[in-house]
């Protein structure tokens, strides 16, 4: 697949969740700020902008290594624990890298570290390409962060820093280390050695009459090989990378939509079914002839799941939400005969009364209908959440595990309670 087709498939992506309009206006506004980024990563897409961010410990010389590389003091560098505060960014006009940017962010291990590793792991999302810096062997939580930013598929370079303080034998040594320790997570040419900051030398000069005098001789930052490394990457698949982390995020942002979408649609299910729930219970309470109950049941039933069909976005006939409910009924009929058995006699004892026992059976019957509505409800939504599923464990697993979830006995008492006040209002 071609460099831009890549970038077409992410800008696409990227739209698409701009523009969907499943998503409430509530659930919109908490995602604002994600949807800003959205947007600023259009931007960096369209105008072909590479962003290559910085990642490690306090002090472990992370703007050093950007100022190294920059050419010049962008970044803030302090003896002070921790001089980076909040993310910086600069532009990096080396050569033809007029799109390229470097960007500084606090060390993971700071303190009130929560919030700031939560920064910098949010700037690494929206980066092209991660500098991880270390200056030693890694400590447990340098690894586990580096094994996070792994897993996200974030294109990685781990730069070990201040090797001036190591002489030939040591380096080799720690380079060993480190890479066995590492397995796949970072291949070999991807362990860039630095010193972005050597310490100066002492130079001991001695006159004609013998006497002594130090001086300090600073020594440039060696970083040459690792922007070697980053321009072989960046010339091989710099527009490639740039589409490949806009993929990742809008992947990351549509699980996020996803599931505000969905919890927005399981609450108003949750409203549709409680709703079907009383309206069944006060019809079939009220309903003096037997047989005709159990079919304004099912009609109800029916009515429910159409439009927890078109809540869901999988809009279902008439016909096809009958079927779903005789598939839900057999199970129920298997799970619960003994309700059943007690909502038929409870019918027919309307009848064979006249009419005369239904203030009798009026709260108990009803109640039972509201409750097999609600099982019935529960069913069919899980049904539509899994896009017409009923998963590996099939209905029965799903009905059982729903019939588990509920206290049946104070389900029923708030529903009778709840049938009464309906019909006295009503009566009222």
């Amino acid at each position: 697949m071609s460099t831009d087709s890549h970038l077409d498939q992410a800008r696409d992506s990227l739209q698409l969740l701009l523009q969907d309009e499943r998503l409430p206006p509530e659930a919109r506004a908490e995602l604002a700020d994600d949807f800003s980024q959205v947007q600023a990563m259009l931007d960096k897409l369209e105008h072909g902008h590479i962003h290559i961010a910085v990642l490690g410990r306090v002090s472990v010389g992370k703007s050093s290594v950007l100022n190294a590389l920059i050419g010049e003091q962008r970044f803030s560098t302090s003896a002070l624990h921790g001089e980076t505060k909040q993310s910086e960014m600069a532009h990096w006009n080396e050569q033809e890298s007029g799109a390229l940017f470097l960007i500084d962010t606090p060390g993971i291990n700071e303190i009130d570290g929560e919030a700031r590793e939560r920064m910098a792991h949010e700037v690494s999302q929206r980066s092209d390409l991660v500098l991880f810096v270390i200056d030693g062997d890694m400590t447990d939580s340098e690894y586990r962060a580096l094994q996070g930013l792994a897993r996200e598929h974030r294109p990685l370079l781990l730069v070990l820093n201040k090797v001036d303080r190591y002489n030939a034998a040591q380096r080799e040594q720690l380079r060993n280390s480190l890479l066995e320790r590492l397995g796949q997570l970072i291949p070999p040419e991807n362990l860039i050695e630095v010193a972005a900051d050597p310490a100066p030398r002492i130079v001991i000069t001695v006159d004609a009459e013998g006497r002594e005098t130090e001086t300090e001789r600073l020594i440039p930052p060696d970083v040459t090989a690792l922007k070697d490394r980053i321009w072989e990457i960046l010339e091989a698949e710099g527009k490639t990378l740039a589409a490949l982390n806009a993929s990742l995020f809008a992947g990351d942002l549509s699980d996020k939509v996803g599931a505000r979408v969905l919890a927005a649609r399981k609450q108003l299910g949750e409203n549709v079914i409680d709703s079907y729930s009383l309206v069944k219970g006060v019809a079939v309470a009220l309903n003096p002839v037997p047989v005709a109950d159990l079919a304004a049941a099912v009609a109800v039933d029916v009515s429910m799941v159409v439009h927890l069909s078109k809540v869901y976005g999988m809009p279902m006939t008439r016909s096809q939400s009958g079927t779903l409910i005789k598939t839900i009924s057999g199970e129920l009929l298997l799970l619960m005969g003994a309700t059943w058995l007690l909502h038929l006699v409870a019918s027919l004892l309307k009848a064979g009364s006249g009419g005369l026992s239904t203030l009798l059976t009026v709260g108990a019957q009803g109640a039972v209908a509201y409750y097999s509505t609600y099982v019935v409800g529960r069913a069919a939504e899980q049904y539509l959440a899994a896009g017409c599923s009923w998963g590996e464990d099939g209905p029965k697993r799903v009905i059982r595990n729903i019939l588990d979830s509920i206290d049946r006995d104070s389900m029923l008492a708030k529903a009778r309670q709840d049938i009464l006040a309906r019909i006295r209002t009503t009566r009222a």
